[in-house]
């Protein structure tokens, strides 16, 4: 169960353990293996310096398996396993334990983002005050960010994930409720996504 630290917001960053092979498979058909694992262990590492600077708790959500010693540091990150059987449940179940803990305002992000700041987030935390959810457009049809201050069930249910309708959908759920739509970013999948990213093409693709 969540530990409510008296802090309102809850954070939830969903995460795959970066292992040879299962990380960014789409993006490794162009790059390989290794290069799609450094460029992922990569965009983590940024995620967790993003993350740690806003201004709410935070619960790292593994796929697989908790890692006790990774980079994400246990005295700012809980740390939980995620459960469900698709990617709707098992966020579900992690906002339903954050509201169940206290929290008044409970927001997820992937951790697969270049362009995502600290400040996007706290805006995000801020529009909930007006807003009964707030979205983050992904440019593939996605979303990058989901936030709510109460819990909307329907959101997480009956989407075909990992397509280009899930935000069409998921707004269609949404259609009676008050919803800020943020700025349309990018989540990294496939090679087309790094190639106009300066710091991952000189660091991982041109130097190799």
């Amino acid at each position: 169960m969540i530990k409510n630290t008296k802090n309102k917001n809850l954070l939830l960053i969903f995460t795959r353990n970066p292992e040879l092979g299962k990380a960014k498979t789409r993006l490794a058909k162009t790059v390989g293996d290794e290069t799609a694992l450094e460029i992922y262990k990569f965009l983590l590492e940024r995620t967790r310096d993003i993350s740690s600077k806003v201004n709410a708790d935070k619960a790292v959500y593994y796929s697989v398996k908790i890692r006790e010693n990774d980079i994400w540091n246990p005295d700012i990150y809980q740390k939980y396993q995620q459960f469900g059987d698709d990617l709707g449940i098992r966020m579900l179940n992690a906002f339903k334990n954050g509201f169940e803990a206290g929290y008044e305002k409970v927001m997820i992000i992937g951790s697969d983002l270049y362009d995502l700041s600290e400040k996007n987030i706290e805006k995000a935390f801020v529009a909930l005050n007006t807003n009964d959810v707030v979205i983050g457009p992904a440019e593939d049809g996605g979303y990058y960010l989901l936030g709510m201050n109460t819990l909307q069930e329907n959101v997480f249910k009956n989407k075909e994930w990992g397509t280009a309708s899930v935000r069409k959908d998921t707004l269609k759920d949404l259609s009676d409720k008050k919803v800020k739509v943020l700025a349309f970013k990018n989540d990294i999948d496939v090679y087309e996504d790094i190639i106009n990213i300066p710091e991952i093409m000189e660091t991982f693709i041109e130097n190799k």
